[in-house]
């Protein structure tokens, strides 16, 4: 049997969690922290590497039990919003204090700086798991045909509730939404654009309905 562990500082709290549950642990609080509840997740991972430097997990169990968990963790926390959406946070959110004026709030903060909170909040532990509750546009592909020509296309909720395609422009200055032949007919979202000059077509690529191609054209 392996020499016990001694974690340092703050990981010892985590050693009678990893004593006693060890990959289930890992599993359980990535998965959990990944889809939006703030949890130690990356602290026990740590920790976890801990005990298999000493002996007493697998470092390659712990890597693709750890992948698992958080790929798991980041698509049921993509489909908690894509199919809850506004609806399901305003019935359960009163019980975090997330009140609908509070939403309103967020939302509002959202769109005024919504770049900046996303990678600021991607380091913050609780702001990293509520900052998708607000976030209403997924930009999923990009296409820059000169410093101030590009395009970035995705998908937007529609009242939180409905995802429908997503298109922008940049023009050097400000990225400003453009019009799509799909756009508000629900159920629709761009994944990819492509182009190869300024005034030359575009050529944007997603997913219509019940999993129907999508494809739409426009000028550059």
């Amino acid at each position: 049997m392996s020499a016990p562990v001694h974690l340092p500082g703050f990981l010892r709290a985590l050693a009678p969690l990893l004593d006693h549950w060890g990959y289930v642990a890992v599993a359980f609080l990535l998965f959990v922290e990944d889809f939006g509840v703030p949890a130690p997740g990356e602290t026990v991972l740590i920790a976890a590497s801990v005990y298999a430097g000493a002996g007493r997990l697998n470092i390659v169990a712990l890597g693709v039990i750890a992948f698992a968990a958080a790929v798991l963790g980041d698509n049921t926390g993509y489909a908690i919003g894509r199919f809850g959406g506004r609806t399901l946070v305003l019935r359960y959110g009163r019980y975090v204090r997330l009140t609908e004026e509070r939403l309103d709030k967020a939302e509002s903060f959202f769109t005024r700086r919504g770049g900046a909170i996303v990678t600021v909040a991607r380091f913050i532990e609780g702001l990293r798991q509520a900052n998708g509750i607000v976030a209403q546009d997924t930009p999923t592909g990009v296409v820059a045909l000169s410093t101030g020509d590009a395009w970035a296309v995705g998908e937007t909720l529609s009242n939180f509730t409905t995802d429908t395609t997503l298109a922008l422009h940049w023009d050097g200055t400000n990225w400003q939404i453009v019009g799509s032949a799909t756009a508000g007919t629900g159920s629709s979202f761009f994944t990819a654009v492509t182009g190869t000059a300024p005034g030359q077509p575009l050529w944007a690529v997603g997913q219509n309905g019940s999993f129907n191609t999508l494809i739409e054209t426009a000028s550059g």
